[in-house]
């Protein structure tokens, strides 16, 4: 967020926002779906059903980049057709779905360790 925020407010070229960003892609899919696959394992239905559909857009975003582009960020694509806007809200909705499931996750451990 704070980065596409220096983008929008041109404290930063697009080619070096766009870098930092693709870097961190690759890691974020594969540590959803290694949530989600350790969720499934687990046998934590309502957890598995809540990242299903985050891991499964990461996926899809990934996988549909264009050939030619630098990344899921491409420096050239990014202050067209409002995609600027769009990450910035995709970003914060990422937000408050992983402090949802932070919160979620906090209380569930602290639930098996009082149970114990």
């Amino acid at each position: 967020i704070i980065t596409l925020s220096d983008l929008e407010c041109d404290y930063i070229n697009a080619r070096s926002c766009c870098s930092k960003l693709n870097k961190w892609v690759v890691p974020e899919v594969i540590g959803h779906a290694v949530v989600t696959v350790l969720m499934l394992i687990s046998m934590h239905w309502f957890i598995f059903l809540l990242n299903l559909p985050v891991a499964t857009w990461n996926i899809y975003r990934y996988i549909m980049v264009p050939s030619g582009n630098m990344g899921v960020f491409d420096p050239t694509e990014i202050h067209n057709r409002g995609q600027l806007k769009s990450h910035m809200k995709e970003a914060m909705i990422k937000l408050g779905f992983h402090l949802l499931c932070f919160f979620m996750y906090l209380y569930s451990m602290i639930l098996a360790l009082i149970n114990d």
